[in-house]
């Protein structure tokens, strides 16, 4: 038997191509942020080893990879910060100011 999301896209979303509506959705899913726990690992075609969160909609699965940007980014979230931008324009969502520790760590 079939599971429903088996026959959904599947999209890699880097922070660069990340835009409100998949932001909006990671928040939704992850309110608290994300964890070891919530974290894929997957080889990608070049068999390098990549690292992301999942969040579905009907007809897609997004694997958002994981940074601190993007915790930084879920963390400080206010869906008002958007409202001037269409839900999939990826020049909405800019990277956070970060200090040079947090930028070593994970990026």
């Amino acid at each position: 038997m079939k599971r429903q999301n088996d026959n959904l896209k599947r999209v890699i979303v880097d922070f660069k191509k990340l835009t409100p509506e998949i932001l909006a959705l990671l928040v939704e899913r992850y309110p608290d942020g994300y964890d070891d726990d919530h974290i894929i690992s997957f080889r990608n075609q070049h068999n390098e080893i990549i690292e992301a969160v999942e969040v579905t909609t009907d007809d897609t699965k997004y694997l958002v990879k994981v940074s601190s940007k993007l915790a930084v980014t879920m963390e400080n979230y206010d869906e008002d910060d958007y409202e001037d931008f269409d839900n999939n324009d990826p020049e909405a969502v800019q990277p956070p100011k970060m200090d040079a520790e947090a930028l070593e760590d994970n990026d």
